[in-house]
C-alpha cells in the first residue's frame, strides 16, 4: 500500500511539473528585429521575451499572420521569404523562398491556406497553411502586353476568398480559394494606383486607398456585381499637398462608434467618415502625415503614428470628443502599435532606440521597456480570430 501511494504521489508530482510547463497561446505574440532578421517572441501578461528565433532573411517591411490555434506565425519578409515559426518551442517549423520581392500576406477563413502578395513577380501564391506546398497561384498579368503588376492590400473575406489591389494595373481583383488548386479570379476597375487595402472588420467592404488621385476604391463583397466605386473624391482637393515620406497603412485603420478612422496621404489629417454611408464627417488635425490610425479595441481611443520627419511621436483621439487629447514622445522612428489583447496597454516600436516601449492606456505612463534590435512590426495572437489581420 506503501509502495502505491508513493507511485501516486510521483505520479501527481510530475504532472504538477508537467502543468506548470504548458502554456497557452493567447497571450503571445512576435516583435520584429529587422536589423538581425530574426523575431522576438512575447508575453503580453508579464511583458517579457520568451525567446528569439533566427534566420528569417530579410525583415526590413515583414508582416505576420497567425494560425487558429495561435500556435504559429506566418512571417512574409522582404525578400520572398514565407516562415513558419513555431511560438511555443521558439524555432522555426517550415521555410520557403516563394518570390523575390514580397511585402506581405494573409490566412484563409478556415485556416487551411496560406496566400503570399507579391512585387516580384507580381501575384499571389497559395500555400497549403501545415505543409506550405505550393498549391497554386495567381499572376497579377494586366494590359495586352502581358504586363505584371505589384500586388498590395491582399486580405481574406469569407468563403476562402481573398481581396487584393494591383498597383499598376489599377484595379482590384477577388480571387475564391474554395478550391485552392484552381483559383477564381474576378476583377474590377479601382483607379490610379491602389497602394494598400483593408477590408471591414465583418468581411463586407473592401477599400483600396489611391496614390494617384484623391479618394479610396471601395468594393461591397456582398454584392460584387455592382463594382467598384470611389468614395472621399474631393478630402485632398483645393489644398496644397504635402511630400509624402511614408506611405500610410490602411491596414492599420479604426473603427469606433460606427465611424472609421484614416490616414490621409500628404496631410496631417486623420479622416472621420460614417461607415454606414462612406461619407466623411470629420476631419482631425494630428502632428504629422499619419502612418497607422489603430483604435483601442473598446473603440474610444484612436493612436496615430507619423511618417518622418514627425515619427517620433504618438498622438491619441478621443472618439466621443472627437480630438487629439494626448502627445506623446516614446522614443525615435515609432514604426507599429499593438493593443493587448482587451486594451488595458499598448506597445510601440522605437526602431532607432532600440526597444519596445509598453503604455497604460488609460494613464497614459509608460509600463516597461523591451530592449530589441530596430523593432518594427508588432503582432499579437489574437489577429488569428479577426477578418482581414
Amino acid at each position: 500500500m506503501m509502495r502505491w501511494f508513493t507511485l501516486l504521489a510521483a505520479s501527481l508530482l510530475a504532472g504538477c511539473v508537467q502543468m506548470q510547463s504548458v502554456r497557452g497561446t493567447g497571450d503571445l505574440g512576435v516583435v520584429i528585429e529587422r536589423a538581425n532578421g530574426r523575431v522576438a517572441v512575447v508575453e503580453t501578461t508579464g511583458k517579457t521575451v520568451l525567446g528569439r528565433i533566427e534566420g528569417l532573411g530579410d525583415l526590413s517591411h515583414a508582416s505576420v499572420v497567425f494560425s487558429r490555434d495561435g500556435r504559429y506565425a506566418y512571417v512574409f519578409g522582404r525578400d520572398g521569404g514565407l516562415t513558419k515559426v513555431d511560438l511555443l518551442t521558439a524555432t522555426i517549423a517550415k521555410r520557403v523562398m516563394q518570390a523575390g520581392n514580397s511585402i506581405g500576406g494573409a490566412i484563409s477563413q478556415d485556416g487551411r491556406l496560406v496566400v503570399a502578395q507579391n512585387y516580384q513577380p507580381g501575384g499571389i501564391k497559395v500555400f497549403d497553411a501545415a505543409s506550405l506546398e505550393l498549391l497554386s497561384e495567381v499572376p497579377a498579368a494586366y494590359g495586352t502586353e502581358g504586363k505584371h503588376s505589384k500586388v498590395v492590400g491582399l486580405a481574406d473575406l469569407t468563403g476562402n476568398r481573398f481581396a487584393y489591389a494591383l498597383f499598376d494595373a489599377g484595379q482590384i481583383w477577388v480571387t475564391d480559394l474554395s478550391d485552392p488548386r484552381n483559383p477564381k479570379t474576378e476583377k474590377f476597375a479601382a483607379g490610379n494606383q491602389p497602394y494598400d487595402g483593408l477590408v471591414t472588420p465583418d468581411g463586407r467592404h473592401y477599400l483600396a486607398g489611391l496614390f494617384g488621385e484623391d479618394g479610396i476604391a471601395l468594393l461591397d463583397t456582398w454584392r460584387p456585381q455592382d463594382g467598384a466605386r470611389k468614395i472621399l473624391g474631393g478630402y485632398g482637393r483645393g489644398q496644397e499637398k504635402l511630400p509624402v515620406f511614408k506611405m500610410p497603412h490602411l491596414r492599420g485603420w479604426a473603427m469606433a462608434g460606427g465611424n472609421a478612422y484614416l490616414p490621409a496621404i500628404g496631410s496631417h489629417e486623420v479622416l472621420v467618415v460614417d461607415a454606414r454611408n462612406w461619407q466623411g464627417v470629420h476631419r482631425i488635425p494630428v502632428k504629422g502625415q499619419p502612418v497607422f490610425v489603430m483604435a483601442r479595441p473598446d473603440g474610444r481611443q484612436v493612436w496615430v503614428n507619423f511618417a518622418f520627419p514627425d515619427n517620433g511621436w504618438v498622438q491619441v483621439i478621443d472618439t466621443v470628443a472627437g480630438k487629439v487629447v494626448q502627445t506623446l514622445e516614446p522614443g525615435k522612428a515609432i514604426l507599429h502599435m499593438e493593443f493587448t489583447p482587451r486594451g488595458e496597454a499598448v506597445w510601440l516600436s522605437a526602431r532607432d532606440d532600440n526597444k519596445v516601449v509598453v503604455y497604460d492606456t488609460a494613464t497614459f505612463k509608460p509600463l516597461t521597456t523591451l530592449p530589441m534590435q530596430a523593432p518594427s512590426g508588432i503582432f499579437f495572437t489574437t489577429r488569428a480570430a479577426r477578418t482581414g489581420f
